[in-house]
């Protein structure tokens, strides 16, 4: 935390949806003061650091709800430094608050990786972990995708409480298939702890994904990837996704999404309902080469990532700046409308939404600022400046 307040002015700061020429005021973790240009508040101390944003956009930082690493860094493997690594090349691209995810592994190592990732040290150095992804066991083998087969399998509540354990309470997030054994019992059980349940990796009948959505899921993971498609006779889980209230990730690298299939998803699903995602791997931020996902070796080849055993695609090198340029230049949309995708969906979505995910007073001061070519000029965690361009 820094030890003066931060006064951020001339910027265009993002306000109920659109930009407002206001200047912020923030001490401590929170934005203490919004005020109209040029009008220092009466409450606020004088003796703030001034930083100027002229021509710049403030808004609401980022939040990746599903990422399993990048710079370098694989969740299922990394170790306390490794954390500290990813974490500044997170904020680099803009993020404030992301869940690191985990897949399919054996329990020994998802219970290790669990216990590290919520221990007092990560969180100490890495406030911008807000809880933990569980992506897998739950899954169907059939619609695996980059999940290694070996490790999945249907619910089971002690094997989840273990894991539960192991993080501390701190799983907040968990992608389960709905046509699995016992879905629908485990939804509600894990919704009545406030795990927020996610559908997804899927060959589910439209019936069984509704009976998991009655029960309690709020997301549908990487919308159309890894998940059985509809068919006017065969609607399946993508139309009770389509069709319900229901959020849905969305991965916009342009490989697990053509963009006119992005256009129709923001069309259908409308934008108070599709979150933005990396899905990213260790490979986010470096070059092509060969990587790892979990138990999988991986190779990336012009950006894209795939499972060298058998060709699935694993994950993406997606950074979240990256995906809301991709979504702009896809959609056409402008920049205000964008960021609901990658701040306020996700953090109502995990019910959140009162402390992050847009600009208010009293809320965290969890911001980032963007230059007028999209770029990240500075990104602040909780009243911290985590990041600042050396262009900035």
């Amino acid at each position: 935390m820094n030890d003066k307040p931060i006064f951020l002015k001339n910027g265009s700061v993002l306000l109920d949806g659109r930009f407002s020429s206001v200047d912020l005021l923030v001490s401590g973790e929170k934005i203490a003061a919004i005020f109209t240009r040029g009008a220092r508040p009466d409450k606020g101390p004088a003796e703030s650091v001034e930083m100027d944003c002229s021509g710049k956009n403030i808004l609401p930082g980022f939040i990746d709800i599903h990422t399993h690493g990048g710079a370098g860094v694989d969740f299922n493997h990394a170790s306390g430094d490794d954390v500290r690594k990813v974490t500044r090349f997170f904020s680099s691209c803009g993020v404030t608050s992301y869940l690191p995810t985990i897949l399919a592994d054996s329990p020994e190592i998802m219970e290790r990786q669990l216990a590290l990732l919520t221990s007092d040290a990560v969180a100490r150095e890495s406030p911008q972990i807000i809880g933990i992804h569980l992506e897998g066991p739950f899954l169907n083998p059939h619609y695996k995708g980059a999940q290694p087969g070996q490790y999945l399998r249907d619910c089971d509540i002690a094997l989840f409480d273990a894991f539960q354990n192991a993080a501390r309470g701190n799983i907040r997030l968990l992608t389960l298939s709905p046509e699995l054994g016992g879905a629908a019992s485990f939804t509600r059980a894990l919704s009545a702890l406030g795990v927020r349940v996610s559908i997804g990796h899927s060959a589910a009948s439209y019936e069984q994904a509704m009976a998991a959505i009655e029960a309690g899921a709020v997301s549908a993971t990487h919308v159309m990837n890894a998940m059985k498609l509809l068919h006017m006779h065969d609607p399946a889980i993508l139309t009770a996704v389509l069709e319900s209230d229901i959020y849905a990730e969305m991965i916009c690298d342009g490989f697990h999404l053509f963009p006119p299939i992005i256009r129709l998803l923001l069309k259908t699903k409308g934008l108070d309902r599709m979150i933005a995602v990396t899905d990213s791997i260790m490979a986010a931020g470096l070059p092509d080469g060969s990587y790892v996902l979990g138990a999988n070796d991986v190779i990336v080849a012009h950006g894209d990532a795939k499972v060298i055993s058998d060709g699935a695609r694993a994950g993406s090198t997606l950074t979240m700046i990256k995906a809301v340029r991709n979504i702009m230049k896809y959609s056409s949309l402008l920049l205000e409308r964008v960021s609901r995708l990658v701040s306020e969906n996700p953090a109502k979505m995990l019910g959140i939404f009162g402390n992050t995910g847009s600009i208010s007073e009293g809320k965290r001061a969890d911001l980032v600022v963007l230059d007028s070519g999209i770029n990240v000029a500075m990104t602040m965690a909780r009243g911290t400046i985590t990041y600042e361009s050396e262009k900035a």
